[in-house]
Order: C-alpha cells, then sequence, then structure tokens
C-alpha cells in the first residue's frame, strides 16, 4: 500500500507538471496570436474546481492524467465558427502550426531547465573521490591492454595534456578517433611512455571509456553489499547483506562497473571473493551466472554517499544541453527500432509503468533520479507530441503542411473520419501499454514461466 499511495502521488506531481507546461506552451503562443482560449484545463471528466478570469476556464477536472487547452474552432465539426476573428480556424496556418509546435517546445525547455537547476544549485558527486587519473581495471584483449595498460596505472601524460583528469582523457579520445596518441604512465614510481591506438568507433556519442577497454577508478574502499537477491549465485556463495567485497580474485575493485566487467571477461568461471564481514576477512567462492544480459553475482551495492558540487553556469548549460541531447537521441532511437521491429513494443513504459518509476525516484536518496526522470520524461512527451499522428500535435502540424501545398482546407467531414479512426488506434494502443504495465507489476511475477 505505502508503493502505491507513493507512486500515485508522485505520479500525479510528474504528469501534472508536465502536462500544465506543455499546455501552457499551446496557451501562450494562441494568446500571442489573439486566439480565444476557452478553457485551461488540467485533468479530464467533470470539473471539480476553478476560476473564470476573462475569456478562459481555469480548472482541475477529476481525472488528473492529463490536461488540455480549448480553442474556439480546433475541432473539426466546429466550422461555424470559422468567421470568428478569435477562432482558431481563423488564423493563419502558420500561425496555427506554432501553437502546434509550441507545447513540445515547452516541454523541451523544461527539461533543460530542470537539469540546469540541479548542475548549477546541487550536482551531487561522490563524497570521496579518487582525483588521481588510476586505472582500476584494464580489459583483456582491449585496446588499452594491447597498448600495455595494467590495473594501478596513474596517467600523468594522455596526448601532450598533462596530468589530465579523466574527463580530459575522454575528450582527448573522442578528438583523436582512428589515430594513436602518447600517454605516459607511472607504475611503481617509474614513468613509462606507451602509445594508445583510439579506434573510429571513439566518434560516436555512444562510446565510453570502457569501449577502449579502460575502466577508471572513481571511489576508494571496497563494495559494499546493500542486499543479495535470493537464489542467486552471490546467495549460494554465503554473500549476506553489509558484506563488503574487498578483492575479486586477488584484484582490488572499488565500483561494480569494473566487477563486472571482470566478470565478463571471466565468461563464468568461478571467482573467490575476499569479503570483509564484522571486521575478519572471509573468502567466499561464486559462481557467476547470466543474469539479465552479463554475467553477474546478483546483489545490490551500497548506495555512494553523496555531496553537493555545483557547477559554473557555463558548464552547467553545457552537461544540461549534453543531457538533454543524449535522451532526445536515445528515445528516437528507440522509437526508429520500434518501427523496424527491432525493439518490441511491450518494452514501452504507460502511465502504470511511469508512477512505478516515478515512485521509485521519490524513495530513491539524492536529487538525481527524481530531476533527471522529470526532464527526461518532459523530453519523451514533447517528441512523442510530434509524432505525425492525427490527434498529436504532430498529427495537427501535418494535416496544415498538407493544406498548404495543396492551398485548400481538407474537408470536415474527412477530417473527422481521419480523427476518429486516430483516436480508436490511440484508445486500443493505450489500452495496450497499460495491460503490458499491469502484467509487469510485482504481484503478477508469479504468473510468468
Amino acid at each position: 500500500m505505502h508503493e502505491f499511495l507513493v507512486s500515485a502521488a508522485a505520479f500525479i506531481v510528474l504528469v501534472g507538471i508536465m502536462v500544465v507546461v506543455h499546455e501552457f506552451g499551446h496557451f501562450a503562443v494562441a494568446k500571442l496570436f489573439k486566439v480565444r482560449v476557452e478553457a485551461f484545463s488540467f485533468g479530464f471528466g467533470p470539473r471539480l474546481f476553478g476560476v473564470k478570469y476573462g475569456e478562459t476556464d481555469y480548472k482541475v477536472c477529476l481525472l488528473p492524467l492529463g490536461g488540455f487547452v480549448k480553442m474556439t474552432g480546433e475541432n473539426p465539426g466546429e466550422e461555424e465558427q470559422v468567421d470568428d476573428p478569435g477562432a482558431f480556424t481563423s488564423h493563419p496556418r502558420w500561425q496555427r502550426m506554432l501553437i502546434g509546435l509550441a507545447g513540445p517546445m515547452a516541454n523541451f525547455v523544461l527539461a533543460f531547465a530542470l537539469m540546469l537547476v540541479y548542475f548549477v544549485w546541487i550536482n551531487e558527486v561522490p563524497a570521496v573521490e579518487v582525483k588521481s587519473t588510476t586505472i582500476e581495471w584494464v580489459t583483456p584483449g582491449s585496446p588499452a591492454a594491447q597498448a600495455g595498460f595494467q590495473p594501478g596505472d596513474r596517467i600523468v601524460n594522455f596526448d601532450n595534456a598533462g596530468d589530465p583528469t579523466w574527463e580530459k582523457v575522454y575528450e582527448r579520445i573522442k578528438l583523436n578517433a582512428s589515430q594513436t596518441v602518447p600517454v605516459a604512465v607511472e607504475r611503481g614510481g617509474n614513468s613509462l611512455a606507451l602509445s594508445l591506438r583510439v579506434p573510429a568507433a571513439a566518434k560516436a556519442d555512444d562510446f565510453d571509456l570502457s569501449d577502449e577497454g579502460l575502466l577508471p577508478q572513481y571511489l576508494v574502499g571496497p563494495i559494499g553489499v546493500q542486499e543479495v537477491q535470493p537464489g542467486t549465485p552471490a546467495d549460494r556463495a554465503g554473500l549476506h547483506a553489509g558484506d563488503a567485497i574487498q578483492s575479486v580474485d586477488g584484484h582490488a575493485f572499488h565500483t561494480v562497473t569494473s566487477l563486472l566487467a571482470y566478470l565478463q571477461t571471466g565468461q563464468g568461471a568461478p571467482v573467490t571473493l575476499a569479503v570483509l564481514r564484522n571486521g575478519a576477512t572471509v573468502p567466499l567462492i561464486a559462481h557467476p551466472a547470466k543474469l539479465d544480459t552479463g554475467w553477474k553475482l546478483g546483489f545490490a551495492v551500497t548506495p555512494t554517499p553523496f555531496r553537493n558540487d555545483p557547477l559554473p553556469l557555463r558548464m552547467a548549460v553545457a552537461k544540461s544541453s549534453d543531457f538533454c541531447t543524449s535522451n532526445s537521441s536515445l528515445i528516437v532511437e528507440v522509437l526508429q527500432k520500434l518501427f523496424t521491429h527491432k525493439v518490441s513494443a511491450s518494452q514501452l513504459a504507460g502511465p502504470v509503468g511511469i508512477a512505478r518509476m516515478a515512485g521509485q525516484a521519490a524513495e530513491m536518496k539524492g536529487w538525481l533520479p527524481k530531476f533527471g526522470l522529470g526532464a527526461a520524461i518532459s523530453i519523451n512527451l514533447g517528441i512523442l507530441n510530434l509524432l505525425p499522428f492525427p490527434i498529436l500535435d504532430g498529427g495537427m502540424i501535418l494535416l496544415l503542411l498538407i493544406e498548404s501545398v495543396i492551398r485548400r482546407d481538407i474537408g470536415v467531414n474527412v477530417k473527422e473520419r481521419i480523427y476518429q479512426a486516430a483516436f480508436v488506434v490511440l484508445i486500443a494502443f493505450f489500452a495496450f501499454v497499460i495491460f503490458n504495465d499491469v502484467t509487469k507489476l510485482p504481484i503478477f511475477a508469479h504468473f510468468k514461466p
């Protein structure tokens, strides 16, 4: 019950903010072009309360699952209002397109603003960080391994950049795709000169240092175990919540990212864990298993303690832009794979799925899950509303573009049929997504084979 209430409350707050901002975009531009706005509503169904100011009824309705702005003459069948100078259809098509575009644009602006606030005033970073550019693990057979890098090396010079941060190393790698860069590392008190071949794939936005075989050491201390899933390799090995993994096969790992990279290299081979428990070191033998998409042990990591490290405005703007760009690209890629049948529609999340994510984000420590989810949902809403499907903003814009090309209005009867068919398809899709969300709830897990 607690989880349900938190999820429901978080969902209403999240959707409320997204909808109000989206509809305000339509509202503001409609008012700018002197289109009569009859209603600005949060929710659907019967009116609960509100206030009538001027020609607009600002109201809250019974079902808090969306909202709308009602403009005079915007719907098919209201052609009798075409001679009304305040009607939506009385305005030039380019103005109507901008009104339709304003809602999604408002969502993009909201996403950027949320992340800007986060980076300027919060920006959570690990409470204890490793400031030096020390390598925690090198993937065997990777370009870094072929170049001679070893775990524990400290990079003192990378492509002529002295004492670089990991951000600087990543930046220099991106700038040197398909080239060989000189690197100096400190190993055992000695300085060694190495040469790293950077692959052409480094140009890609999703390229990561781990693709080069370099796993940075960002943290100090062992990997804390917060929870062990029953029946997993960790559980069978005797790992307990509260344990701390000091080393794996003699390798000291500080992040689960490096541990997972090591387990993928072993491809299921048994590993020896040195576990700190109640002040004593306990040796355990674990047999990794294929869980989800990789070799894992099956435990949840103790969250890293964080501190706030606000960024200067210029850096915050860059980080916010990167967040919005990468999330937008990801959504577009998912849509492309969905339409080409490379991704199953069952992976999509609807209201129930979003509510669960909102509830989880609300209960997670720190502000990044909350700001990040809000910004990501806002970007999703903006992009989905731009899809050229009737009823959505993109569909309206598409019909207006067609009318501009043929230089006449599409018949009202034709529009009504298009919108009716689109409404049926949208309701069917909405029902499918909700059913898919519900079947993913924990209560139904034991019904699955």
